[in-house]
């Protein structure tokens, strides 16, 4: 059973910014992930709950926007951290300490990959590839990128964020 915010309903306005988004592709469920993206950023996660209306509104069946949903990983299906921490582990990243920076955050955090903290305050994410390949290693959290990250300045980022 999904739990998910008592009242699921977007406003008027981003009502709004829906149909606008439709409105950009030749067919509107090409908006899907736009619109997800506006209903993860709302309610933190996509419940089963928050994905049905996100198919009632979308007039999509549930089956196509949870197909999205669980295809691409920047879409939570479980409740996440405020402070998400992504670490890139792909080959750039690999080669200059990601691997060693996501063990680190793992021991700090006592957080195992795409997971909370207890507190809710942090979740961590192992990620392939985030495009910064000249500036690896980098992590991101929630949506800021931090590159060239070291051992200490991703302690300092983490005590900043307690």
């Amino acid at each position: 059973m999904s739990t998910a915010p008592s009242t699921i309903v977007f406003s008027g306005d981003e009502l709004q910014e829906v149909d606008r988004l439709k409105s950009l592709y030749p067919h509107s469920k090409a908006a899907i992930m736009p619109v997800l993206w506006m209903a993860q950023k709302k309610w933190g996660w996509l419940s089963e709950d928050v994905m049905k209306y996100v198919a009632t509104i979308m007039d999509l069946p549930y089956s196509h926007v949870m197909g999205v949903a669980s295809f691409y990983t920047m879409y939570f299906k479980k409740p996440m951290g405020q402070h998400h921490i992504q670490v890139c582990t792909n080959v750039s990243c690999m080669l200059r300490g990601g691997v060693e920076l996501l063990e680190q955050v793992k021991r700090k955090l006592n957080v195992a990959n795409n997971e909370a903290t207890s507190d809710g305050k942090f979740s961590l994410e192992e990620v392939e590839c985030m495009g910064a390949c000249g500036g690896a290693p980098m992590i991101a959290i929630n949506e800021t990128f931090f590159e060239n990250m070291t051992a200490e300045e991703l302690d300092r980022l983490i005590a900043q964020f307690q």
